[in-house]
């Protein structure tokens, strides 16, 4: 990396790792460093009354330390939180070399270094349960600053709290903000708990294709790629579906996948491109029994996560005690609008539309014309769990018409909070009125819907060998866990969502510079003094031109020769 691309922090830390070397201290050894304990089991586990203080050994990353001669205090932090260690010059080093501390932990270490200890653990007179430390080893050299979060009195100062940088960078998120690993751990327990409901229940949890030739199984717009071998376009999968239906198709009794999609839409606090998904599908089952079975899930999920049946977020307590309202669409529709859409056509929807001042456009059909009507009206009012039953055919493609009323489907979508949990079916299982459906939705894509379903052709021969009927689910992972974590945003609770590219300051190339006869070793330098582009130096006095640039060369000690006042003004004369 070029000198001139550091900070004088990041310098410095450099020079010390260069020195611990020197010493014959290996900053990243390879050899397994040997843990027996983790700082909150220490202090769980501490007694007073014991007669022989217990024996220790601990890794972990400098977050604090006070030096006070020849004894210090540093706080570490591991993988579970952090514990005080006192480290005395003596005990370090019992020998008659004392560099250990007076040279490496005094002068080299830094904070974000991550060292060995091996001590015993006592009790200091503050009270504070801590290690004294009887070996120091050194195990991994931070080369960045950390930023360091001060807490007092339960109050965080200075924090790193730009969620630009807390996104981006989310290892130095978890590194040092409180909380942010706890909301990770809850995410596990959500995916562990959903998981053994499911094993218990005898399902099977399966894998299915990531690049598909057709996306299917969702109305979204997916991600395209080519595959070079094949010479073809493959798709990232926007849902599951239809393979795990080819399992049922095949003989399984229940199965499961929790994975990624990938869906080529907008991004926003409750999307995010690539998003984590359950979907289950269970034979000889239909809607109503998925709604009893989704209840008990979600209800055992947020006691495992919270202890109770409840969360809270947006300042909201929500209650995922079962069982939940279940309200048809065009009720909720008609109950948040006053019109009721039972029977209309798509021409007295549009109507309706225009009546509610509601943007549409003509490749909009019905159902997608009523789902806009859900959406702007509906949707955010639900706030504790509901169903909402029992959608129009036009918006349902894969799912049962409804046993006993026409026109509509055995579909639940699951409302918390004002935004869909679940999506599930009866599923279709005849497969010429799936035919019929995937048609319907290939003239919708002919009027310019690009979230249109495209016909699977083998999808259709594995209904055609019969599917038993079935019954299946999709569940956000993501939004389950912002619900049981109080997270509003999406960002908060993936590790590493999607970000737009960092933006880097423009720079002219060398060449430019040397147009003007600037010695090339010079071009950095310039640009390190702030003169990205050649137009910056136009304006410029050459006196202050020359100072800046012989003040880098001071400063990080380049050992280049210094231009003259008029060599440098002959460079600005040049533009």
């Amino acid at each position: 990396m070029n000198l001139l691309e550091l900070s004088e922090q990041e310098i410095i830390r450099r020079n010390s790792l260069n020195e611990l070397r020197a010493m014959g201290i290996d900053p990243y050894p390879a050899a397994e460093y040997v843990t027996n304990a983790f700082s909150t089991d220490i202090k769980a586990a501490f007694k007073d009354d014991e007669e022989e203080p217990r024996h220790v050994s601990v890794a972990g990353r400098i977050m604090s330390r006070r030096v006070m001669g020849k004894a210090s205090f540093v706080e570490l932090q591991d993988s579970k939180g952090r514990i005080q260690v006192y480290v005395t010059r003596d005990d370090i080093c019992p020998e008659e070399n004392k560099d250990l501390y007076n040279v490496v932990f005094k002068r080299l270490l830094d904070l974000g270094d991550i060292i060995g200890i091996e001590g015993f653990v006592f009790r200091t007179q503050m009270g504070e349960i801590s290690i004294h430390a009887q070996k120091l080893t050194v195990l991994s050299k931070s080369l960045r600053p950390l930023p360091i979060v001060k807490y007092k009195d339960g109050v965080a100062y200075d924090k790193f709290d730009d969620p630009e940088l807390r996104y981006r960078q989310r290892y130095v998120d978890l590194i040092v903000n409180d909380g942010i690993k706890e909301t990770f751990l809850k995410r596990t327990k959500v995916i562990k708990t959903m998981r053994a409901v499911m094993d218990e229940a005898g399902y099977t949890e399966v894998e299915t294709p990531i690049l598909q030739s057709i996306p299917g199984g969702a109305s979204a717009r997916p991600f395209i790629t080519h595959h070079n071998s094949l010479d073809i376009d493959l798709y990232m999968r926007i849902a599951t579906e239809l393979y795990l239906k080819r399992l049922i198709v095949g003989g399984f009794e229940g199965v499961y996948e929790i994975g990624k999609n990938f869906r080529n839409e907008g991004m926003d606090k409750t999307h995010n491109p690539e998003f984590t998904c359950m979907e289950l599908y269970v034979q000889y089952k239909d809607y109503n029994w998925m709604m009893d079975f989704t209840e008990r899930m979600l209800e055992r999920i947020c006691i495992a996560v919270n202890g109770c049946t409840e969360t809270t977020i947006d300042g909201k307590t929500i209650s995922f005690k079962a069982p939940y309202r279940r309200l048809p669409i065009l009720e909720a529709i008609q109950e948040k609008t006053g019109y009721d859409l039972t029977g209309k056509t798509e021409e007295e929807i549009r109507e309706v539309c225009k009546a509610l001042n509601m943007e549409i456009d003509e490749t909009m059909g019905k159902g997608k014309l009523i789902d806009e009507i859900f959406g702007e009206f509906c949707e955010g009012t639900f706030i504790q769990p509901t169903f909402i039953t029992d959608y129009p055919v036009e918006m349902s493609p894969l799912t049962k018409m409804h046993r006993s009323k026409p026109g509509l489907t055995e579909r639940f979508e699951l409302m918390v909070n004002g935004k869909e949990l679940a999506n599930a079916y009866s599923e279709l299982n005849d497969p010429i009125d799936q035919e019929e459906r995937f048609k319907e939705q290939m003239r919708l894509a002919d009027k310019g819907d690009d979230e249109a379903m495209i016909i699977d052709q083998d999808f259709l021969r594995a209904l055609q060998y019969g599917m038993p009927p079935t019954s299946g689910i999709g569940i956000g992972i993501d939004r389950l866990v912002m619900l049981m974590t109080g997270n509003a945003f999406i960002q908060e609770v993936l590790f590493f969502p999607q970000m737009r590219p960092e933006k880097v300051a423009p720079k002219d190339a060398p060449a430019k510079y040397m147009e003007l006869g600037i010695p090339e070793e010079w071009v950095p330098v310039i640009q390190k003094a702030g003169y990205n582009l050649v137009a910056s130096m136009k304006e410029v006095n050459p006196q202050k031109l020359h100072m800046d640039i012989c003040g880098v060369n001071k400063k990080y000690k380049l050992e280049l020769k210094n231009p003259t006042v008029d060599e440098v003004t002959a460079w600005i004369n040049q533009l």
